[in-house]
């Protein structure tokens, strides 16, 4: 039964990315504590169903050090039309509410798990990697 209900959302485990909207967005992004991961999606795609599934895979490594939300931009147009947001899947990491960097498209685990390390730092386990940014900018 468990698995069911993560599948549908009604449960989850601490990092899975939790839904979000326009109303909300603001205030989650500004999360002074950590980087905020934002998962851009709509239910159409069949590669940001992957991602998600990566990203449920992956985000509990890095929870409480991180936040993982998901958007579904046809439902929440306003947040991914101010950040030119145009294709999905799109993953964006905020840093006290500014986008920091971007990565669009499908991509296997492993280059996941590199590129939230690179702004997360290693999971448990695997030691700190810290926090290296790149100036990239969500597209």
């Amino acid at each position: 039964m468990g698995l069911l209900q993560r599948l549908l959302g009604i449960e989850r485990r601490p990092g899975e990315p939790e839904p979000l909207g326009d109303a909300r967005f603001d205030s989650a992004v500004a999360w002074p504590d950590g980087p905020v991961v934002v998962f851009f999606f709509s239910l159409w795609c069949s590669e940001c169903q992957v991602i998600h599934g990566l990203l449920n895979e992956l985000g509990p490594r890095y929870a409480p050090r991180a936040r993982f939300y998901r958007l579904d931009i046809a439902k929440n147009p306003a947040a991914p039309a101010r950040l030119n947001i145009t294709g999905v899947p799109r993953l964006v990491v905020f840093r006290e509410g500014r986008p920091v960097d971007s990565a669009a498209g499908l991509m296997p685990i492993d280059s996941l798990q590199e590129w939230l390390e690179r702004h997360i730092g290693a999971g448990p386990g695997g030691g700190e990697s810290g926090t290296e940014e790149k100036g990239g900018t969500p597209r």
